[in-house]
This record gives structure tokens, sequence and C-alpha cells, in this order.
């Protein structure tokens, strides 16, 4: 995997962030969602529009990550108002990390939470947030391994389905 960047997108990456982004959703949570409630999700969350609207804002961060001039996962950061909860201002919220099921257990999660670390550094954000559904068992012991401590719960719409989503934190020194 050395041959792995991380690369900050730009709107000139809208159509690659929305393909590897419907990519990795579809192949997190196909098998444990609706059809209907997994296209209605897909087509809200990645229309051209919305993801458009998000590269834009100062507020947002979003980063590739390129192994052999292919894309195989990205990760979406959240400061100030663009948070998807009210927290605080000086944390940074990872709303984002995914990588293509193929390149699991390659260390791409790991590359790509090291340059969330890296952005909190550079923000100076006082901790870092996060929601992770509570049966995403995978991610859940990925954030745990990397500090993160549940401190609530919130529920997350797909479709006409209410998840559970654990409210994870790290607080940084």
């Amino acid at each position: 995997m050395n041959d792995l960047k991380i690369t900050k997108a730009t709107i000139d990456d809208v159509s690659t962030l929305q393909s590897i982004g419907r990519q990795t959703f579809f192949e997190t949570f196909a098998d444990v969602n609706s059809e209907e409630n997994m296209k209605k999700y897909l087509d809200e969350s990645f229309a051209t529009e919305k993801l458009s609207a998000e590269l834009k804002n100062p507020s947002s961060y979003f980063y590739l990550a390129v192994l052999e001039q292919k894309v195989v996962g990205y990760l979406k950061l959240n400061t100030a108002d663009a948070q998807t909860e009210k927290e605080d201002v000086n944390a940074l919220e990872i709303e984002r990390i995914y990588v293509a099921k193929e390149f699991h257990g390659k260390k791409v999660a790991q590359a790509l939470y090291a340059q969330a670390e890296q952005t909190a550094e550079e923000i100076k954000a006082t901790y870092m947030w996060l929601g992770v559904w509570e049966k995403n068992f995978r991610a859940v012991s990925f954030y745990t391994k990397n500090g993160f401590v549940q401190f609530d719960t919130h529920i997350f719409r797909l479709g006409d389905d209410e998840q559970t989503d654990l409210m994870m934190k790290k607080v940084l020194s």
C-alpha cells in the first residue's frame, strides 16, 4: 500500500466522489437495508447538487484515497456549522470514512483516519466526534481501536427506517 495517496477533493472531483460514495455505501449497507431505502438514500445523499454544495462549503473537507490512479475510498470532515449535530465549534466531525470492499483490511481507512487527525491538528480542534450505526461492528471496532468512546446516541434515517447511531468522541491533547 506504499502507493496509496490521500488527496484533497475539489469541485472537479464531484463525479468521482459521487461514484465512490455510492459504491462504498451500497457495499457496506445493501445487505441489511431494503432496496427502496437504499435507493432513496443514495439518490438524495449523493445528488450532484448536494455534493457540489458540500464540496464548496469551507467548513467541510473531502479527501480521496487513491491507489494506482484508482479511487478506493474517501473521507468527509465537517467543522463549525457544517457539522451534522450541534457540537462545539472547535470540534471536528468525521462524517464519513468509506473504503471499497476489496480494499478492506489494507490500511486504507487508517490512512484516511490519519488525515482526519492531521486536519484536527491543523484547525486546533479540541475533539473529534462521529456517529456510527450500532450494527456496523467493523466500524465501531475501528473507532474504538483509535481511541474513540461512546458519549450518546442519535437517530439516523435511512429512507423510512430509523436506525440508532452511536455517538463517539476522542478528546485531543
